[in-house]
């Protein structure tokens, strides 16, 4: 990453903690809700969340849930379990194995082909998201959600599965800053060092899967959304062209994941288009 852009997305980690708390705290109060739930994957997402939760709430407010497959690593759910350890937190161990498998050995044969590893691999994060939000009810707990900004940008995940939550402390961090905040919060080594993984297959890791490492897309993403260069602007400061095109691409593809359901307008006032009263309105 050029040094001047790693400079501009250098975190105050003090004061990115005290809003980040000060968020999780202020909306769960405001929504009547005294607790949060959250699945902890083993990976550095899902931890940071966890960490700020506890400064906000306390450990006796915050609900994890490790949901693992029959092929998610073992070393997954060790690093969950640090992290559950070092926090002192509820924790649940909730597999997923029978129902994602049940469903694909009748919708296999329905179909008369063995589905790809990226229907499973959303399949298995909306069963996971449909355990949160069962237990969520259960506990009388808000959904926190773990999807940091550059995943939110590139669509790189999985709509109404681990994209979906009540509410999202980490949606305005690139996963540098993601890095920066969870080393400073004291999120176990094991996960601050392995490589991002949903952990939906064998070897699965983030950056294979999307051709290009977090940090060469956070120097791009940051300076096309946030000091609105145009690709055009960053071509001519010497970045790929053909890179810039696939991020502006898959932003724009991925555009309805990051909108609610879009309502035909028929009447006055349109939930979402007239009607837009913040949930903290009042009555």
């Amino acid at each position: 990453m050029r040094p001047d852009i790693q400079r501009k997305l250098h975190v105050n980690t003090d004061l990115a903690t005290a809003v980040l708390t000060a968020f999780i705290r202020e909306e769960v109060e405001k929504a009547g809700f005294h607790r949060v739930i959250l699945g902890l994957s083993g990976g550095i997402d899902s931890a940071l969340a966890a960490y700020l939760a506890v400064r906000a709430l306390g450990p006796q407010a915050v609900i994890t849930v490790l949901l693992p497959y029959r092929t998610s690593s073992p070393a997954s759910v060790r690093d969950a379990q640090a992290v559950v350890d070092d926090l002192g937190v509820t924790s649940l161990t909730v597999p997923i194995t029978g129902p994602v498998d049940a469903y694909f050995a009748t919708i296999d044969e329905l179909l008369g082909s063995a589905a790809p590893p990226l229907r499973r691999g959303n399949r298995m994060a909306r069963e996971r998201m449909c355990t949160l939000y069962d237990l969520s009810a259960h506990f009388e707990a808000l959904v926190l959600g773990t999807s940091n900004k550059t995943e939110l940008l590139l669509g790189y995940g999985t709509q109404f599965g681990d994209m979906a939550s009540a509410l999202n402390p980490l949606g305005d961090l690139y996963k540098c800053q993601v890095r920066q905040l969870a080393a400073a919060l004291g999120v176990p080594r094991s996960i601050l060092e392995k490589p991002p993984s949903a952990d939906l297959w064998a070897d699965q890791t983030d950056e294979r899967e999307l051709g290009f490492t977090y940090d060469d897309a956070d120097e791009v993403l940051y300076q096309l959304i946030d000091l609105r260069l145009s690709p055009a602007d960053l071509v001519a400061r010497g970045y790929d062209a053909a890179f810039v095109q696939r991020l502006v691409q898959r932003v724009a593809r991925n555009q309805y994941k990051r909108k609610p359901p879009i309502i035909a307008k028929l009447s006055g006032r349109t939930i979402g288009v007239d009607f837009r009263y913040l949930r903290d309105w009042g009555l």
